[in-house]
């Protein structure tokens, strides 16, 4: 709970709030978290009535934003504001911070151009393509280059935008594979796809991997390294590649062994933050890039939530959000029973949850059902009431 003013006023509403931004002018930590979201019709009336922001130029709204600011010996302050409110804060303030938040109000407003060809102002699906004998889900159900084929035709025809192809398991504990084997096994499954129109994108985190993989034709790098293995940055500049920049901490091996953040989803922002800007300095500019939270990877069950009730945070990075949740252990330690396969009601209220805070690309196993319930999310959505 916050502290109320003496007027009885929840701390960081009202005049309370233009009073704790005012003595923000030089916080050297800011951030900017859309909430209260509105999609489709309600979402246009409210964004033409000056009451919410457009976020990426996409299907989703925010009625409310949350000013926070890091506290010097940990944790972080809040200041919940109607959009209304702090854009004429926005407007009359100066100093480093107003110019700190009117750059974030800049980048969750902006409309996305497409990203490899694809529009982001309306949802799409990345379908998952494991050639893996031991990924958390489904490995070696499609470790066979014709099986792995036939299941990305099959997950493309039940409307996934996006075809995902790993060769390397990173759920928590994988061992590393030789790069030669991983090119082995993504490499042919690569040819096909490309060979049926599908547009490919490579999930790996190794050099070698995503040359082979682009000389096979994928379009896309996928790596839950963010470009940071030697090499990688340069490649992918070189082809002016698109990209989705996750963020991970530490090894897969090792990366569950009691992570620890002062503010996971502050942390988070921060470390992507760099990440594209070092694209930048690259030459590979935001609108090849997406930004991956990295659900599940180095983070604890409260990181993991935490940084999903915070995701229209990563609008502020200026990218799109590519969001991955399916299946994912996080969702059976809510459950509290259910197994990798049993998780697709937990995948598809995390999605969805995603798709109300503007996430573009959604990442699943699951590509019909998500399809399905992303689109009548939409249809709903849509209808003008009354």
């Amino acid at each position: 709970m916050m502290p109320a003013d003496p007027a009885g006023t929840p701390e960081g509403r009202g005049p309370a709030a233009r009073r704790g931004l005012d003595s923000l002018r030089d916080a050297p930590a800011l951030y900017l978290s859309p909430q209260g979201f509105l999609s489709g019709a309600a979402a246009a009336e409210a964004v033409a009535a000056g009451f919410a922001w457009r976020i990426a130029g996409g299907w989703t709204a925010a009625s409310l934003v949350q000013v926070i600011a890091r506290k010097p010996a940990g944790g972080a302050e809040r200041w919940l504001l109607p959009v209304a409110e702090l854009s004429h804060w926005l407007d009359e303030a100066d100093g480093p911070a107003a110019t700190r938040l009117r750059l974030l109000a800049d980048r969750l407003r902006a409309a996305r151009p497409p990203w490899a060809g694809l529009p982001l102002d309306r949802p799409q699906v990345m379908g998952i393509v494991n050639t893996t004998p031991d990924s958390f889900s489904d490995g070696g159900e499609h470790d066979a280059p014709d099986a792995a084929i036939a299941h990305g035709l099959a997950l493309a025809a039940a409307g996934a935008t996006i075809l995902d192809v790993g060769g390397e398991s990173t759920r928590p504990g994988a061992a590393e594979v030789s790069v030669q084997q991983e090119i082995d096994r993504v490499v042919p499954v690569i040819r096909g796809l490309v060979a049926a129109g599908a547009l490919v994108s490579v999930d790996t985190r190794r050099g070698p991997v995503m040359a082979a993989a682009l000389g096979a034709g994928a379009a896309i790098l996928n790596d839950v390294e963010a470009l940071q293995q030697p090499g990688t940055l340069d490649l992918a500049a070189g082809a002016q590649a698109p990209v989705a920049l996750m963020h991970m901490r530490g090894q897969p091996r090792t990366m569950q062994a009691d992570p620890r953040y002062d503010v996971a989803a502050l942390d988070v922002f921060d470390w992507l933050e760099a990440r594209v800007v070092a694209c930048g300095a690259a030459g590979l500019g935001p609108e090849r890039i997406l930004v991956d939270p990295g659900i599940g990877f180095g983070k604890a069950l409260g990181h993991n939530l935490q940084i999903l009730g915070a995701l229209g945070l990563y609008h502020g990075l200026g990218a799109g959000i590519l969001l991955g949740v399916s299946r994912k252990s996080f969702i059976g330690k809510i459950d509290g029973t259910a197994g990798p396969k049993r998780r697709l009601g937990g995948s598809l209220a995390a999605a969805l949850d995603g798709w109300a805070r503007g996430a573009q690309i959604v990442r699943v196993h699951d590509v019909a059902e998500t399809v399905q319930a992303m689109r009548v999310a939409t249809a709903i959505a849509e209808v003008q009431q009354f």
